[in-house]
């Protein structure tokens, strides 16, 4: 004959409860650093840039390959893979290391992933190298703008800004 089983089953004390709780907790993935507002770099480098664009451009010539690797490095920018934008930007950087607007691209992507001393690095070097007007320039300021804002540089931020107004040359209005 088959003996049953008599067990009673009781509920966990609270303080085994909390004590469960409180595991399962430490065990959660710890949140990543806070990633940046949506559109930052779109709404305070590169719209603001575009906006004004209509005087002087400059841009370099570039090689096929690197247009292909900047259309890349844009693609998967958009779809928010900046490791993967970074490392076309790379690539491209090792056919035209002098060229301002890969430069500037990577400050940008920099920026998106929140190194703002990278980013900082690379727009300065972009606007040593590159046009003192146009798009480029103003996209420059912006970004070390941007990057000292962050860096807790308020008036270096504020001058930035002011910079980039200077890099659109536009006819005068009576002409």
């Amino acid at each position: 004959m088959a003996r049953k089983s008599s067990k009673i089953y009781r509920w966990p004390s609270p303080f085994v409860v909390l004590l469960m709780t409180a595991f399962l907790g430490a065990c959660a993935t710890p949140p990543g650093p806070p990633t940046p507002q949506d559109g930052e770099v779109e709404a305070r480098v590169r719209e603001p840039a575009r906006q004004d664009s209509e005087g002087i451009q400059v841009f370099p010539l570039q090689n096929p390959a690197v247009k292909e690797l900047l259309a890349d490095a844009s693609a998967a920018e958009q779809t928010g893979d900046y490791g993967q934008a970074a490392s076309y930007l790379e690539r491209a950087l090792r056919i035209q290391p002098r060229d301002p607007e890969i430069l500037q691209s990577m400050a940008e992507v920099q920026l998106q992933m929140r190194d703002y001393g990278q980013a900082l690095n690379f727009a300065s070097r972009s606007y040593d190298i590159g046009p003192r007007v146009g798009e480029i320039c103003s996209r420059n300021w912006r970004t070390i703008s941007v990057s000292r804002e962050h860096l807790g540089d308020h008036p270096g931020s504020v001058e930035a800004e002011k910079k980039a107004a200077v890099c659109m040359n536009t006819k005068p209005r009576g002409l």
